[in-house]
């Protein structure tokens, strides 16, 4: 390599050499500074979102509690019996079996009953009257759009 330089006059050699320097330079910005550089900025950015969820999500926890103690808490006396008759008759559904247990959670069971009423009663339970499913069970029945269902519901905590 040092033969080849020393075959260029003194001109040229620096020539060579300063835009040898250059090429090394840019290659260095484009392969390693530009990636790092993104990379920071792509960062930077999910921080920032993720502060924003959790704030948003301290917020939600600050008004969960303040419901809490301004009395949502009580769910716990209602009727479940009486809340799944009424919800039920709502959505034209018939109860074949509804057994309470001791723990508190109600068994629900409906035999032939329409898929998108079951949906819909479903949705309305869990986000209107704010009980949780702990299990749910679905089989084809006969007819089309037609289901067996047992559901275990219990009230929120």
């Amino acid at each position: 390599m040092n033969k080849w330089l020393l075959r260029f006059n003194t001109r040229e050699q620096l020539s060579l050499l300063i835009m040898s320097a250059a090429v090394v330079l840019y290659v260095l910005f484009a392969w390693v500074w530009s990636p790092l550089d993104s990379a920071r900025d792509d960062m930077a950015l999910r921080n920032q979102s993720t502060v924003e969820l959790l704030q948003r999500v301290d917020a939600m926890v600050s008004e969960v509690q303040a419901l809490k103690a301004a009395g949502g808490g009580n769910t716990r006396q209602r009727n479940l019996t009486s809340l799944i008759n009424q919800t039920t008759r709502s959505q034209n559904l018939s109860v074949t079996r509804l057994q309470p247990n001791s723990r508190g959670d109600i068994q629900v069971r409906m035999e032939g009953a329409p898929f998108d009423d079951v949906m819909k009663w479903l949705h309305a339970i869990e986000l209107r009257e704010r009980l949780v499913i702990q299990e749910l069970s679905l089989t084809k029945a006969g007819g089309s759009g037609l289901i067996n269902l047992t559901v275990r519901l219990s009230q929120a905590s």
